[in-house]
């Protein structure tokens, strides 16, 4: 009868294989459910900003003010820049289920310029305006509003840059494990639903 023979290397990865799985079995995944309440806790703060916006709105019998004028061409634009890329980034998550990481980064590669498209139309818009910060009470509001999403525009270009940049690891991401795609997915439709408020509350009401 032949021995088999053990190998040290392969005995000690799996150990090490049940041992990881025996931990998240004690320590469930929590990423998700943080990601969640990050997001409630944005979306708190941008209510609250919504809420004074508002306030100020009906306590002026003018509103924008007079002199104000406010250019639909451009955010128009941007807008519809922004939300199509809510359907190229989740073009990205279908890629990954799929086991297709050349999709997902292709999705993500334009997700990233059209983010990068939008908060240079912003920029291009802020040069192009006839009131400052300090112009008038919704000159002030508008310039916070529409900075602080920039903001959180920018903070998801980051992330979805730097998902692309783990992706080139060889089986980073996976069918089985793509949490930081699922993230950077939420987090930038997050900031799309805010900016289509945004949008109608500064441009259209």
């Amino acid at each position: 009868m032949q021995s088999q023979t053990i190998d040290p290397a392969k005995t000690a990865q799996n150990y090490h294989h049940a041992a990881t799985a025996e931990a998240h079995a004690e320590h469930p995944d929590l990423r998700m459910f943080g990601l969640i309440v990050f997001l409630i806790a944005e979306g708190m703060i941008f209510m609250g900003m919504f809420g004074a916006y508002l306030t100020f709105r009906s306590a002026l019998p003018v509103w924008p003010p007079e002199g104000v004028e406010r250019e639909l061409l451009l955010p128009g634009i941007n807008t519809i820049i922004l939300i199509s890329s809510s359907f190229v980034i989740h073009n990205a998550d279908t890629a990954i289920k799929k086991n297709n990481v050349k999709g997902m980064q292709l999705w993500f590669a334009l997700t990233a310029i059209m983010g990068i498209i939008f908060l240079s139309g912003q920029l291009y818009e802020y040069s192009h305006l006839e009131f400052g910060l300090t112009t008038n009470l919704f000159a002030s509001a508008f310039y916070v509003l529409t900075g602080f999403h920039g903001l959180h525009v920018t903070v998801g270009v980051l992330a979805i840059l730097a998902v692309l940049w783990r992706s080139l690891k060889k089986d980073h991401y996976s069918s089985e494990k793509h949490f930081g795609i699922e993230a950077a997915e939420i987090y930038w439709h997050f900031v799309d639903v805010i900016w289509i408020v945004l949008f109608i509350l500064l441009y259209l009401l």
